[in-house]
């Protein structure tokens, strides 16, 4: 075993090897909301589809309970359950990944430029250097 501290580190990076690994590993939230919101609203836009197919579900499984159901009423019943599709499937919600910060920070950058708060050159310049960290 390994007597220094480094043998769980790996080998030592340089500054701008840590940079580039940041700008390619590191993600920012470009979703347009705050990124502490997006705990709620993910799991709310996971809840709400499932809460409507229950709600759907006992609506249409009402007409099928009782003491005496006809058979042909249950059998249409259980057409109707099935002929509609989940919401879940209808809303096709799904996450999105957050971007990389390369592609955040390079936004940024080109946005500043089309304002005219920056100077387009300084800012070719700094894009081509991001772009070469990655």
């Amino acid at each position: 075993m390994p007597t220094d501290i480094e043998w769980w580190q790996g080998r030592r990076r340089s500054p701008q090897e840590k940079k580039a690994l940041s700008y390619a590993k590191d993600r920012r939230n470009d979703y347009g909301e705050n990124d502490k919101s997006s705990r709620k609203s993910i799991r709310r836009n996971k809840r709400t589809p499932n809460r409507a197919d229950r709600h759907r579900e006992r609506q249409v499984l009402w007409d099928a309970t009782g003491p005496a159901v006809e058979p042909e009423a249950a059998e249409q019943v259980e057409v109707r359950l099935y002929v509609k599709k989940s919401r879940w499937m209808s809303m096709r919600w799904r996450k999105c990944r957050d971007t990389p910060l390369a592609r955040d920070v390079e936004y940024k950058l080109r946005r500043r430029a089309e304002l005219g708060m920056v100077d387009e050159a300084a800012v070719e310049a700094q894009v081509d250097r991001i772009r070469r960290r990655t």
